[in-house]
């Protein structure tokens, strides 16, 4: 029998929900690409209830325990004493969440004398060591595709919301007062503005297709190009660099996965190759940006506006300048965890599961790092190193009551 750790956000502060807000959620039966949604053989949840926190456990205890698997499921996962390090050693499964991330580094590996195989609930590995999980011969997979559209409808929103100024205007609301003037100083119409999009997978292609109905010129870079009759049918124009791409747009958004070639990508000299008075939205990974370089950039006003929901480390400490940096629309990671997003991943871990213990392949679009190597969605979308260096700052929040 195995040892399952799973790793999840809090409850809400007022206590897991009795009721929602709405009775059902869409039911979808393809992804835009024909992927099917996953397929496991059974789910003992309700699509639309709450899964990705302690309580909702990912509707995965009734099918470990039934299948005489021991299932650990905790929040606490930063710092030497935490209920994540202590139950490392002996266990065989690791699931974690972009949002909440368990940081499976190097010196973790190294415990982890009996892990097997690391899931995420949701897309984005590069909280796994991924060479460390190629060195061990871990398998890492994650769910491919769950959330994809869920960011790319984020991703418009915190467009709109930057170039609208949307927050400060609300905030004159809450505020009872009724400053026109104040609200719109700022506020721009995105329409014939030219938005960049770096990285043109699932996400990437979502949000260029959401945005076209604005009228803006839309613009892209990818070490993968996509398919000429897509360029023709979005009216895209291609750029091999990023460089090239950023000093033409209004508007950036980060859509490529974190890994070593990415890492702290949007430094000082990048973004000051920017058109002055541009927006750059982040929910891709925080690491992609150098966190003060971006807080540089809002406080010269080469940057209008910064917005997204990624942060690093996952939570952002208390202190972290990205909380009170003018001209942001920051949230905490919840793009990609919406209660419809949360049903596809919850569902997806599950068919992994399923696979592993009947000793039947992963899909391979699920596969990140298998048999000591790079496969399937990784071998796409990763390369081999390792982003987690400086996660151990995650220890350094405090939950606020």
């Amino acid at each position: 029998m195995a040892k399952i750790l799973c790793v999840l956000y809090e409850d809400p502060i007022d206590g897991y929900p009795k009721t929602y807000a709405r009775d059902s959620i869409p039911k979808l039966e393809r992804y835009p690409d024909g992927q099917t949604l996953p397929t496991p053989k059974h789910i003992d949840f309700k699509p639309g209830e709450l899964l990705g926190s302690v309580s909702g456990e990912l509707g995965l205890r009734k099918f470990l325990e039934g299948k005489g698997h021991t299932f650990i499921v905790t929040s606490d996962k930063d710092g030497p004493d935490s209920v994540f390090e202590k139950e490392l050693p002996d266990t065989d499964i690791v699931i974690s969440q972009p949002f909440w991330p368990a940081y499976l580094t190097e010196e973790r590996f190294a415990k982890a004398k009996k892990l097997k195989l690391a899931i995420t609930a949701g897309i984005g590995s590069d909280h796994v060591d991924l060479q460390a999980a190629i060195e061990k011969g871990t398998t890492v997979a994650e769910v491919t595709y769950c959330n994809s559209n869920s960011v790319a409808e984020h991703n418009v929103m915190a467009i709109l919301t930057l170039a609208r100024n949307y927050i400060p205007s609300y905030q004159w609301v809450i505020d009872k007062g009724w400053n026109i003037a104040d609200c719109v100083e700022r506020a721009y119409d995105i329409e014939g503005m030219t938005v960049g999009i770096v990285g043109s997978g699932r996400i990437g292609l979502g949000t260029l297709k959401r945005l076209k109905a604005f009228d803006v010129k839309l613009h892209y870079t990818d070490r993968h190009r996509l398919p000429e009759t897509t360029e023709k049918e979005l009216g895209l124009t291609f750029h091999e660099n990023v460089e090239s791409l950023v000093s033409v747009c209004d508007i950036v958004a980060l859509c490529c996965p974190l890994h070593p070639e990415t890492e702290h990508l949007f430094n000082d000299k990048l973004i000051n190759k920017m058109k002055r008075g541009a927006y750059l939205v982040n929910t891709a990974r925080g690491k992609i940006c150098d966190r003060d370089a971006v807080v540089r950039a809002l406080e010269s006003g080469q940057l209008a506006g910064y917005a997204g929901d990624v942060w690093f480390p996952q939570p952002a400490p208390n202190d972290h300048p990205w909380r009170t940096m003018p001209h942001h629309g920051m949230t905490p990671h919840v793009s990609g965890t919406s209660l419809s997003a949360q049903a596809r991943y919850a569902a997806g871990v599950r068919e992994i599961l399923e696979c592993w213990f009947e000793n039947k392949p992963i899909r391979d679009e699920y596969l990140i790092v298998n048999k000591g190597k790079l496969a399937g969605t990784g071998k796409h979308s990763y390369s081999a190193g390792n982003a987690t260096r400086g996660s151990e700052e995650a220890s350094k929040f405090e939950v606020q009551k």
